[in-house]
């Protein structure tokens, strides 16, 4: 797997131009169902995403001779772009029958799929809607698990849930760049445990000031360049700094 640095400031997620944007353009394409009369909760449309990400990135298709691998090392090779659509009935069933792998959370349902080029969508994920997609949290989330690690969302940032979902994926993968490969096997094998909350503004500062893996993102849609996520480890799993976590 290509090395990628996790240090603020330096890696496939800043905003500014470099060599990453003269290679040939990737995007990971993710769907989330959302039905009409049951659409799922935020935060756990985010945190189902996340896990997607990381469910396809230690999938043995994704590594060394499998069959997604090219489009994986090329994707990671140049910027790493990931777009969020919806889908709903007939659509969803279509999103499921083409090749990819689906992440199921409380009320979530996220499908991954492998790597495609910018402008190479296949039909059935082109025509799905990219814009505007909201969920609500009935009610507050509960406390983070100390166990697992935590994606720090900005909070000075309004983003839809879709641009959300894709921000914590990208938290999610630069904490799996930053692991062992014991610790990746520990992480997948318990189901990847995460948590995705919103800082309280007050240690937002702390958090992007005390070395913790940041996504900065390149501002191509919905907000203007800067960090989007914080990336915080658990006691148990993804053992990264803690950022003075209790």
């Amino acid at each position: 797997m290509t090395s990628h640095s996790s240090v603020p400031g330096v890696g496939p997620f800043r905003s500014e131009r470099t060599v990453r944007d003269e290679a040939p353009q990737f995007v990971l394409p993710l769907v989330v169902r959302i039905e009409r009369a049951q659409p799922p909760a935020r935060t756990d449309a985010l945190e189902t995403a996340a896990r997607a990400v990381l469910t396809l990135l230690g999938d043995e298709r994704s590594t060394g001779d499998g069959e997604w691998a090219e489009a994986v090392r090329g994707w990671e090779d140049a910027r790493i772009r990931k777009v969020v659509r919806r889908a709903r009935g007939t659509e969803w069933r279509r999103a499921e029958a083409l090749p990819g792998i689906t992440v199921t959370g409380r009320s979530a349902e996220v499908r991954v799929f492998p790597p495609v080029p910018l402008d190479g969508w296949p039909k059935d994920l082109a025509r799905l809607q990219v814009s505007g997609t909201e969920l609500d949290d009935p009610e507050p989330p509960a406390g983070a698990d100390p166990a697992a690690p935590v994606l720090w969302l900005n909070p000075g940032l309004t983003m839809t849930a879709g641009k959300s979902m894709a921000q914590a994926g990208h938290g999610a993968q630069l904490a799996w760049w930053a692991l062992s490969d014991e610790a990746r096997t520990a992480w997948r094998k318990a189901g990847h445990p995460l948590a995705v909350r919103t800082a309280d503004p007050a240690r937002w500062a702390e958090l992007t000031g005390t070395g913790l893996p940041l996504v900065r993102d390149a501002g191509f849609t919905e907000i203007a360049p800067g960090t989007t996520v914080a990336v915080e480890g658990g006691e148990q799993f993804a053992p990264l700094p803690r950022g003075g976590r209790p």
